[in-house]
């Protein structure tokens, strides 16, 4: 209960429901909210910019409040929150790393979403997942809890940010899908491990680096290129390995 208390204040969210219930991940809205403001915007600028200007060009007031406040829930969208912070410092590093970075935030902040990586990480490349084995997943802890129509409006989002993030592939009938994974990714992911009180080589067998599906020795070359680049401290020499994150503001 001690590290859950301490994940919440890093800004991870836990129990039974999310943001997912709602929505999906909303890429494009995330990345048109971003490309207006520098990191360093607070809360309140991300608000004026959807509520009050209106720059994701939503159709009526309800609907500006409506998303600005599921995008709250998912992303943090304030420097306050440790991992919305470093998610923003590092978000213009590598465009071709955004779609994956935000599913990996959009995970630590949603229960609902997260609980799917069960079903999507052990599909193989090209493997079809239907939208009734999503919902089965959803039901299976309560078969009661949720209507029928629930259920499919939940897994159509959950499934929808995986097809974002480039897990999945297809409109109608989805496949199992390799996304593109860049150091980025697998700095945030150690990131992510390190707050959950990882360490060395604990690091990268922590479930955050085996969402990105890649072998150690990958994860590794990963690792040193954002090393090189000053994004992290990556160290690694025989059976000792060290990560460290010594500019994150």
């Amino acid at each position: 209960m001690q590290l859950e208390q301490q994940l919440t204040q890093l800004g991870f969210k836990f129990g039974i429901n999310g943001a997912h219930a709602a929505r999906s991940m909303m890429l494009q809205e995330l990345t048109q909210l971003l490309h207006g403001r520098p990191a360093n915007a607070s809360k309140d600028d991300y608000k004026q910019d959807v509520v009050g200007f209106n720059v994701l060009h939503k159709t009526s007031e309800n609907a500006r409040k409506l998303t600005f406040s599921h995008m709250v829930d998912l992303y943090g969208l304030s420097p306050d929150i440790p991992l919305f912070r470093v998610f923003r410092q590092w978000w213009e590093l590598s465009e071709e790393a955004q779609p994956l970075l935000a599913l990996q935030l959009a995970l630590a902040r949603d229960p609902l979403l997260r609980g799917s990586m069960a079903v999507i990480l052990p599909l193989q490349p090209g493997e079809l997942l239907t939208r009734e084995q999503m919902e089965a997943h959803l039901a299976k802890p309560d078969p009661h809890r949720f209507s029928a129509a629930s259920l499919k409006s939940f897994a159509q989002n959950i499934n929808g940010s995986w097809t974002q993030a480039g897990f999945l592939t297809g409109r109608a009938k989805k496949h199992r899908a390799e996304p593109v994974v860049t150091y980025v990714n697998v700095a945030f992911a150690l990131y992510l491990a390190s707050c959950e009180g990882s360490s060395g080589q604990r690091l990268f067998s922590n479930h955050w680096c085996k969402l990105l599906g890649k072998d150690t020795v990958t994860l590794y070359d990963l690792a040193q290129r954002a090393s090189l680049r000053g994004v992290i401290n990556f160290k690694h020499a025989s059976e000792v390995v060290e990560v460290t994150f010594p500019n994150l503001k």
